[in-house]
């Protein structure tokens, strides 16, 4: 076999910087940076986005792609967007958040921002715990999980029931597309892609707020390899975070989002 038998089928998306990134080995938050690198390619908007970054594991997500980055402070990530699109429409504007950063201290500018309709897309990575400080219980933390700061398990009845934020904001009359999907399997990442991509075109389209819930593995705070922690995510967080397209505009199909 020579040189010129070899057909390129796969490598790094042009908006995918190429570098050792800094989270734990089977964070699926690198596939996750991959699958939105990729659909800004595919649609053209590289060079017309500007993305936002988190307080967490995604601190450092602007070091990651190659296009336009900015920092928000903790949970305001909606909020920088909101006045990023405002003031330059034209741009595809997205925050990229977890579940502390979006459903903890952040929970009133999501909310703020679905209801008003902002033009922006959230991408919502959801690993039932505080992965920057240490794994503690968080607002998607399930009943009975285990964290460092719920060694006996989360007790519902004192710590309350975790919040299902695609349900939730589905429920907005700003919101135009709501969707969770999973990272455990080589199937749903293929399915995150479609949804990730029918987000933007959304945004694209002017028809509303979108957000895309993305489930993800925490290996190292969960204590688990990342073989038992894919198995862990489709037994435990799938049958409670169903993944599905929880509010899609009519207007999706006719943009060619799906």
């Amino acid at each position: 076999m020579t040189d010129s038998d070899v057909k390129l089928v796969y490598q790094r998306p042009a908006g995918f910087d190429a570098r050792t990134t800094h989270y734990c080995p089977g964070c699926t938050h690198g596939v996750a940076h991959r699958l939105v690198a990729e659909v800004l390619e595919e649609m053209g908007e590289l060079h017309n986005t500007i993305g936002v970054a988190p307080v967490g594991c995604a601190v450092f997500a602007y070091n990651y792609f190659s296009f336009d980055f900015v920092e928000a402070a903790h949970g305001r990530a909606p909020a920088m967007a909101t006045g990023i699109k405002r003031t330059l429409p034209s741009k595809t504007v997205f925050t990229y958040q977890g579940d502390g950063d979006m459903a903890s201290i952040g929970m009133g500018e999501i909310v703020a921002a679905a209801a008003r309709g902002e033009l922006i897309t959230a991408i919502f990575i959801n690993n039932t715990n505080y992965g920057m400080t240490g794994g503690q219980m968080a607002p998607t933390t399930l009943p009975g999980q285990v964290t460092t700061s719920s060694p006996k398990g989360r007790d519902v009845e004192r710590q309350g029931y975790p919040i299902k934020l695609a349900e939730m904001l589905a429920t907005l009359d700003g919101a135009a597309y709501i969707a969770r999907r999973s990272l455990h399997d080589a199937r749903s990442i293929r399915q995150a892609k479609k949804a990730i991509r029918t987000a933007f075109e959304a945004q694209r389209q002017g028809l509303g707020f979108t957000m895309v819930e993305l489930l993800s593995i925490c290996p190292t705070n969960w204590g688990l390899n990342v073989a038992d922690s894919r198995k862990w995510l489709a037994d435990h967080m799938l049958p409670f975070y169903p993944v599905g397209d929880f509010k899609v505009n009519p207007a999706i199909n006719a943009a060619g989002g799906n």
